[in-house]
This record gives structure tokens, sequence and C-alpha cells, in this order.
């Protein structure tokens, strides 16, 4: 049995423009998720706008118990503009190689500019590969070309994040570069669940009421996060930008 153990604001951050810290509370949205674990354990997949007979399996949920161990999920509990309630949920990154599935909330780029821009660039990373393991490993010319796949991948980075748009509520969407606070964007950031759920609430002309996030799966290697349990926003990913994304509320 699962039981709340923290009510935390699960997401928050400082917001540039207020000058100040916005969050959200996690109570309400604790009890949906408490629901959304009994569905998990039931129905096994997440895949869960379809019948069991259509049921894909590359959305089962045995893949977060093996070697690729748990995930994030989140709920975010939203009012329409009739005050009628909207639940939400998202899963952290790609499920099985896949960053959409319905039902869930998307990503905040577009997923088919994404596979064209990082398609070229993984072949060239992949041949510099090849040529690196035949080189001499105290040569110069290894030195070069590892250099040059470091390039290359960084570059790539920047390109992918300048997909991203993060919107809020004040009505703005603006590339994720220019919201973030700090030096050097993490690799995932606006991945999590925190993110996609407020920024797909925000496109929706939702209200954003309750949010939480727990882990599902297999322990992590560091063991930071345990099977059921409830966590807050990440402090390096998520806060830096989600002043700006709770803003307006």
């Amino acid at each position: 049995m699962h039981t709340t153990h923290q009510l935390l604001p699960s997401a928050h951050g400082y917001c540039t423009h207020c000058k100040t810290e916005h969050s959200i509370s996690s109570e309400k949205a604790q009890k949906v998720c408490l629901e959304l674990m009994q569905i998990l354990n039931e129905k096994k997949r997440i895949d869960l706008v379809v019948s069991d007979d259509q049921a894909d399996p590359r959305f089962s949920t045995e893949y977060l118990f093996g070697k690729a161990r748990g995930k994030m999920i989140g709920v975010l509990i939203c009012k329409g503009q009739d005050t009628s309630e909207h639940i939400l949920q998202s899963f952290s990154g790609q499920y099985n190689g896949i960053w959409e599935v319905d039902g869930w909330a998307p990503p905040l780029f577009n997923t088919d500019i994404l596979l064209n821009i990082s398609q070229d660039v993984e072949k060239k990373r992949k041949s510099l590969g090849r040529k690196i393991e035949l080189q001499d490993p105290k040569s110069e010319k290894k030195s070069v070309l590892v250099k040059k796949r470091k390039s290359l991948s960084q570059n790539l980075m920047k390109d992918i994040h300048a997909l991203y748009t993060v919107s809020n509520f004040s009505g703005e969407s603006k590339p994720l570069e220019t919201v973030y606070i700090g030096n050097g964007i993490p690799t995932g950031t606006g991945d999590c669940c925190a993110p996609k759920l407020l920024n797909f609430a925000a496109e929706k002309n939702l209200t954003p009421v309750s949010l939480a996030e727990f882990y599902w799966g297999k322990e992590n290697l560091s063991g930071t996060r345990k099977h059921g349990k409830f966590y807050s926003s990440c402090l390096d990913k998520c806060q830096p930008i989600l002043g700006y994304m709770l803003c307006g509320l």
C-alpha cells in the first residue's frame, strides 16, 4: 500500500520576471497519483486509452523493472475555463525510445524535426567512432577525431535545445535557452514530468491546481529514486525553468 509522505511543493522555481519564487501544491495530485499507481499495477502498461487486445508491448511496464530501470511519472490537476476538472499525466523523457504516447503529455518540441537533425549527426558520430577505434591509443590523429566527435555532440545538443518552446500562464512562449537560469543547459532539460505537464496545460488554456510526481520501476543506480515514492521536481533541470513556467498562475 502506497501512502503520501510529503506535501512540499512538487514544482517550484525562481522567476526572473517577477523576482519571486512560484510554486504549486502536490497534495491533491498525490491522491490521483495513488489511483494511477493502482491502474499501472493492474494493467502493467501505460497505453491506457486502448483495450487489452490492442495494447502495444513496447508500452509494458516490465520495461521499467529491467535494465532500463524506472521512470518518473507525473499528474497535473487543472481547471478549464468553464471550471471543469482536467487530469493530465506525463512520463519523463522517452518511453522505450518513444517520445509520444496517446493519453500522455507530449514533449516541448516537434519530434519529427528532432529525428531529422539527429539522424545525420548520429551517422557521422558512429563513423568517427569506428575510425577512432582503428587509431593508435596515443596518436595525434585519434585525439583530433575524438575532439571532432565531441564537437559534433555539443553542436547537436545546442540544435536540439533550440527546438524547445517553453510556455507559461502569462500567455508567453520562449525558447528554452532564453528561459533557463544558469550556465550550460543540462541534457534532458525540459523532458521531465513537470515541464511537460505545465507546458501542455498552458497550450490548452488550462489552469494548474496541483502537481505531483512519483517514481515507478526498478530503483535507479544512485539509489535516489525508489519505486512508488513521491519526489519534488529535480534541482538542476527543472527548477531553473519552472519559475518562468509557473508565472501567471
